[in-house]
C-alpha cells in the first residue's frame, strides 16, 4: 500500500522540465532568425553589399547592436536545440556527440557577438574599399569562433548521419553527409566571392532547422511525457 501511494506523490511534486520537442524549437528557429535579420539589415543599411560584405560585418556601425543582438539570441537558441537533441537522441547512435557538437556551434555565436568582425570592403560607410589586409585581435577571435563553430556543425551532421543510417532513413543519412561538403565548399569559395561564404553558412543553418524539425517527429522524443506516463 505504501509503494502504491508514494509513486503518484513523487510524480506530482517532481519539478517539470521542458520536453525535448520544446527545446528543439530553439534549433528550428535559430537559422531563420539569424538569416532573416541579416537579410533585412543587408537590404536596408547604407553601404552594405552582399557580394562584398559578410553578414558578420553588420555588427559594425551605429546600428551594429541589431546584429550583435542577433548573434546573442541565436547562440542560446542553438544551445537549447542541442539540449533537445540530447534528449531526443539518448541511447541511439550519435546521441552523445551530435548534441555536444551542436552546443559548440551555439557557443560560437556568443563569441562572435562579443568579438566583432573588422570593417572593410566599404562597410560601414567610410571603411577602406579593399578587403581586410590584417585582422585585429577581436577580428581574429571572431573568425576563429566562426570557423570552429561551423566545423563543429559539419561534424554534428556527419554524426547524425550515423543516427539516420541506423534508423534506415537512407535519404536523411545521405543528406547529412553531403551538406557538410557543400558548406565547406562555400567557405573555400569565399576567396573568389563573399556570396559563396554566405551561401555555405546559410545552408548550414537551414539544414540545422531541417534536422531539428525531423528530430521532433522521432519516437519517444519527449522524455518528460514518457516519465509522466510511466514508460
Amino acid at each position: 500500500m505504501t509503494q502504491t501511494l508514494d509513486a503518484p506523490l513523487i510524480a506530482t511534486t517532481a519539478p517539470a522540465r521542458p520536453g525535448a520537442r520544446t527545446l528543439l524549437l530553439g534549433g528550428i528557429a535559430a537559422g531563420p532568425l539569424f538569416l532573416g535579420a541579416g537579410l533585412i539589415q543587408g537590404l536596408t543599411r547604407d553601404g552594405f553589399d552582399f557580394t562584398r560584405n559578410a553578414l558578420s560585418q553588420l555588427s559594425l556601425g551605429d546600428l551594429g547592436w541589431v546584429q550583435i543582438a542577433s548573434f546573442l539570441l541565436t547562440g542560446p537558441l542553438v544551445i537549447l536545440g542541442a539540449v533537445g537533441a540530447h534528449r531526443a537522441l539518448r541511447g541511439t547512435p550519435g546521441g552523445t556527440w551530435a548534441p555536444r557538437l551542436l552546443g559548440v556551434f551555439g557557443a560560437s555565436f556568443l563569441l562572435a557577438g562579443v568579438f566583432r568582425a573588422d570593417p572593410g570592403a566599404g562597410f560601414p560607410v567610410g571603411a577602406p574599399e579593399g578587403r581586410v589586409a590584417s585582422l585585429s585581435a577581436h577580428g581574429t577571435v571572431h573568425m576563429i569562433s566562426g570557423t570552429v563553430g561551423y566545423l563543429a556543425l559539419c561534424a554534428a551532421f556527419l554524426v547524425l548521419a550515423r543516427h539516420f543510417a541506423a534508423q534506415r532513413r537512407r535519404g536523411w543519412a545521405l543528406a547529412n553527409r553531403l551538406v557538410p561538403v557543400a558548406v565547406l565548399a562555400g567557405f573555400a569559395g569565399s576567396a573568389a566571392t563573399v556570396l559563396a561564404f554566405t551561401a555555405g553558412a546559410a545552408l548550414g543553418l537551414l539544414w540545422l532547422t531541417a534536422v531539428s524539425t525531423k528530430l521532433t517527429t522521432s519516437t519517444d522524443t519527449d522524455t518528460d511525457t514518457d516519465t509522466e506516463t510511466g514508460h
